[in-house]
């Protein structure tokens, strides 16, 4: 019989009990949901609300429920409709009529409110946690590989020579941000629901202050009705896990084109590649490709939630029943990603003669040759005219910018010097950057310690 039985004449239709019931996915806030029923049983005995006895009665079971559910041994079937009701309807089952009094001065309506927001609080320190994992790791690689000089690019063209330590620091800076984001996320949906009701407050005298210190919150909602309506931070959170996932996707996807054949600066370690069914050479990069796909995924989280929420007049509304589903799914996935990424990144193999290579090919040095006309008085536009120029020789002949002689470089302006040719060594083209944060072999040795410090205070 359902708890809230007493308005209907008949039991409602087997159909609609099916349709209705979300404890199929809900039921993974049992945790959260029995943390908060105990902090609110033991407001309700402080303020004298229910006898203390009562409460003695319902926190012990309680935890007899909580010991039993983590064990495995309480099975949730649609007849509990929701993990709020078969959590309630189990303990007054358990201790009789005591077990009536626990939803006195609360709501389903905060009461999820409040599950959701432990889940995401215990989520975010998960999820921060293993991205602290991945930085470390790539922090790790950009150390070992300092010296490995690697094409940067822009287009997908080759730019500028870079080293592979420093193409590695600029992921660890996407994934800094997002530990940034999860944080920030955090810090504003700590705000504690619980006492809102059902959407305008209670009339009985609870301590809301008192639940907040309890269950670890660092404030109170300050309106009832935005308190059970809310789910920004929700979106907040699928809006993060997004670009985290977006982040991991552009990093597999440079994975994927370095272990290809036509680039081949990395190899994929078996243990994260696949075989093909009919072309037995073929050894897939399927785990970068998954995280690659399931990128996707997440973004279709954020996008349902954000369309479930946009007609709901205030205050709750049961469309955000279907809030967990992609809250869920979203948490679950990231949290999958970002494991195997980190194993799968740190296992790669660096072809380094190769990233070199490839680095002295393409006028990669073109930039370089133009900044040295402009230190010897030429002005900039006509510096990139000139070099333009000569790359198109170059191109012409099948050279590169290095292999033409000083007389074949001063037909294109005089002030070409013996010094060119040191000026435009790849190595001397990336230890000539000056600027802060750039790729010379100086400043990435700074990055990394700078970064190293930065891993240890998070």
């Amino acid at each position: 019989m359902k708890l809230w039985h007493g308005r209907f004449a008949k039991s409602a239709d087997k159909s609609t009990d099916e349709f209705n019931a979300s404890i199929s996915f809900d039921q993974r806030l049992f945790r959260q949901d029995i943390r908060g029923s105990i902090a609110h049983c033991r407001m309700l005995a402080r303020q004298g609300i229910i006898p203390r006895e009562d409460a003695e009665q319902i926190e012990a079971g309680l935890c007899g429920i909580l010991s039993d559910a983590e064990a495995g041994r309480i099975a949730f079937d649609a007849g509990m409709e929701d993990i709020h009701m078969g959590i309630e309807g189990l303990l007054t089952e358990r201790i009789g009529p005591a077990g009536k009094k626990l939803h006195t001065a609360r709501s389903r309506n905060d009461q999820v409110a409040l599950d959701l927001r432990l889940y995401l609080k215990d989520e975010i320190s998960s999820i921060n946690g293993s991205l602290k994992t991945l930085i470390g790791a790539l922090l790790g690689m950009a150390s070992e590989n300092q010296d490995v000089a690697m094409p940067g690019y822009t287009h997908l063209q080759r730019a500028q020579p870079v080293t592979f330590a420093f193409h590695m620091l600029a992921y660890c800076q996407m994934f800094l941000r997002d530990i940034g984001r999860f944080k920030d996320c955090r810090s504003r949906m700590d705000q504690l629901p619980l006492g809102a009701g059902a959407l305008s407050g209670t009339p009985y005298r609870t301590d809301r202050e008192y639940l907040r210190a309890e269950l670890g919150f660092a404030g109170i909602c300050a309106n009832a009705m935005d308190a059970v309506s809310d789910r920004d931070f929700a979106l907040e959170f699928l809006s993060a896990a997004s670009i985290a996932m977006m982040h991991l996707s552009r990093f597999c996807e440079e994975l994927i084109l370095w272990s290809s054949s036509e680039f081949s600066f990395i190899e994929m370690d078996d243990g994260f590649s696949t075989g093909s069914s009919i072309m037995p050479q073929k050894k897939n990069p399927d785990v970068a490709e998954l995280i690659r796909g399931k990128t996707g995924r997440v973004y279709g989280d954020l996008a349902a939630l954000l369309t479930i929420m946009k007609g709901l007049p205030l205050a709750y509304n049961k469309d955000m029943q279907e809030d967990k589903p992609p809250i869920f799914d979203a948490a679950d996935t990231l949290k999958d990603c970002l494991r195997i990424f980190t194993e799968m990144v740190s296992s790669i193999k660096i072809n380094a003669p190769n990233m070199e290579n490839a680095a002295r090919k393409g006028f990669l040095n073109a930039t370089d040759a133009a900044d040295y006309l402009v230190e010897k008085g030429v002005a900039f536009r006509d510096c990139h005219e000139i070099i333009g120029r000569i790359v198109l020789r170059c191109i012409e002949k099948g050279q590169g910018i290095e292999d033409l002689s000083l007389e074949e470089l001063r037909q294109f302006s005089e002030h070409f010097g013996e010094d060119i040719y040191g000026r435009i060594d790849i190595r001397s083209c990336i230890s000539a950057k000056k600027s802060e944060g750039s790729a010379s072999f100086e400043s990435v040795a700074k990055q990394i310690e700078a970064f190293e410090e930065i891993l240890e205070g998070i």
